[in-house]
């Protein structure tokens, strides 16, 4: 029987290419997310879903079930990254960064854990950053709630140990991605930097000088869903070229 996987976020950047790698490995899939459009051209079965309203997950979730029936791993991708100085960073910004990047984290694992624990299997997986271990300027509210999420992670890890369920976290660095693409052409707007110089800022910490794809980060995500990985728990994985090690 196919293991069934619900990814937040699913309808592009790490999202999709997780539930690409996936359905390639054997699982049965389902995307969520807000944007129907970019859901049904993934060719995935969907829900539509906002991670930051328990009503939404739990539709999303019994919608996932009505496909490909329980729940056995979530993947949960969905977030957003805004900046601003620390002095300046609005409540607005700050509330929406923790809703979106560890309430909606934390709603997730609300919905899809107990019915893992009670079938004695699952993966619970969260797509959080090198800001979960670190920071970076301008970021105070997204490296707040990814910080939340890595505790998040951990203190479910050691609840769940005896239960067949594993949680963890995987950490990109800057990422091929809409939310850093959208940003080089804002740095280069502000700034009136080319993008290639603005996209300079986001690899030059990386040691290999480049952004990492999601599809390096889909195969560490594949790994973790295994059988094989089932002794993996509470951890931070960091896929960033050897960023967080300088």
């Amino acid at each position: 029987m196919k293991r069934h996987v619900l990814i937040t976020g699913g309808g592009s950047g790490i999202g999709l290419a997780t539930a690409q790698r996936l359905d390639a490995d054997g699982y049965s899939v389902t995307v969520c997310g807000r944007g129907e459009t970019s859901l049904k051209n993934s060719g995935f079965a969907y829900a539509l879903m906002d991670v930051t309203n328990a009503q939404s997950i739990a539709d999303g979730f019994a919608a996932a079930t009505k496909h490909h029936g329980p729940v056995d791993i979530v993947i949960s991708n969905a977030g957003s990254a805004q900046t601003a100085p620390a002095l300046k960073t609005s409540l607005e910004m700050w509330d929406a960064m923790i809703a979106v990047n560890l309430t909606g984290a934390f709603l997730c694992a609300q919905a899809g854990l107990p019915g893992m624990v009670e079938r004695g299997f699952g993966r619970f997986i969260v797509v959080a950053s090198t800001a979960a271990l670190k920071t970076y300027p301008y970021t105070m509210a997204y490296t707040a709630a990814k910080h939340g999420t890595l505790g998040l992670v951990r203190s479910l890890a050691l609840e769940l140990a005896k239960t067949g369920v594993t949680c963890n976290a995987v950490c990109p660095g800057f990422t091929d991605t809409d939310i850093v693409r959208t940003a080089v052409q804002n740095i280069a707007a502000k700034t009136g930097r080319s993008e290639d110089e603005a996209m300079a800022a986001f690899t030059k910490d990386n040691p290999t000088g480049r952004l990492i794809t999601p599809y390096e980060v889909a195969d560490s995500i594949a790994w973790l869903c295994g059988v094989g990985a089932g002794s993996v728990n509470g951890q931070a994985i960091m896929i960033d070229g050897g960023e967080s090690i300088q």
